[in-house]
């Protein structure tokens, strides 16, 4: 029986899948090309949590884990780092950040934990040189919608924050009646940037409220789907087309399936 690990064996059959008697498609991948698999099986994962299908999350993990081991497989063929540096350097960050677990730090809640998390750091940041912002570690590329919740959260572990639900409740209906005047003046470019204030508006108001817009969308942009699907079968079984139909036909038999 082989002594490596269920890890070492990934490792080696990526190794493997990379060579020159490997797989011609894995080989001509690159960094950038493998970004959209990185984001689809990232995107797979979640669909697996929401299903609560632990088969196939347990799966999907192992897809996403693949696209760790296929990138440091890539830079450990240009000298760069390998899989087992990838490792240490996640325990070495986890170790360092967690001074309550593996040190003398205090943390007795969450959000000791995170204030103690950020500090840590900002102190590492400061430590290379580089500039120090509360908002820095929010990558460009994630969700717009996740991205607004997460500086906002950022911003409020300093205080910047409103302290009742009120606040952020008025901001919308403020953005909400900016975005109309815009559209009555007719300023396209002025519209674009009034609906993005209130879209940020009910991001904030979703954080507020401990809940996950990006969650909260992905379960209404689902709930809009099985709905339309459901009115399409209906308008078959009626024998209707879809294209020939009035919107009060379809309004009326969205309400039917709504009330179902």
């Amino acid at each position: 029986m082989s002594d490596k690990s269920d890890f070492d064996k990934l490792v080696e059959v990526m190794e493997r899948l990379r060579s020159e008697d490997g797989c011609p498609w894995d080989r001509e991948q690159t960094h950038a090309s493998l970004k959209p698999f990185l984001l689809e099986e990232t995107y797979e994962v979640l669909e697996a949590i929401d299903l609560q299908d632990d088969k196939e999350l347990c799966n999907e993990l192992g897809d996403l884990l693949l696209q760790v081991v296929f990138h440091a497989q890539i830079a450990l063929e240009e000298n760069r780092f390998c899989a087992a540096e990838v490792c240490r350097a996640i325990v070495d960050k986890l170790v360092r950040r967690h001074p309550h677990v593996f040190g003398d730090g205090q943390a007795e809640n969450p959000d000791e934990v995170l204030a103690n998390w950020e500090e840590i750091k900002r102190e590492e940041r400061s430590n290379r040189g580089e500039p120090a912002s509360i908002l820095d570690g929010v990558p460009r590329h994630l969700p717009a919608l996740l991205r607004a919740q997460r500086l906002q959260a950022k911003a409020a572990r300093v205080g910047f924050d409103w302290q009742h639900i009120d606040g952020p409740l008025d901001k919308v209906e403020e953005e909400f009646a900016e975005l109309r005047q815009a559209w009555d003046r007719g300023s396209g470019q002025e519209v674009e940037e009034e609906f993005g204030d209130l879209l940020f508006a009910l991001v904030n108001t979703g954080r507020f409220l401990d809940l996950c817009p990006e969650d909260a969308l992905r379960r209404a942009a689902g709930k809009f789907e099985s709905r339309f699907r459901a009115v399409e079968t209906i308008l078959k079984k009626q024998k209707k087309d879809i294209n020939e139909v009035s919107l009060q036909e379809m309004d009326r038999i969205w309400d039917q399936v709504k009330g179902s």
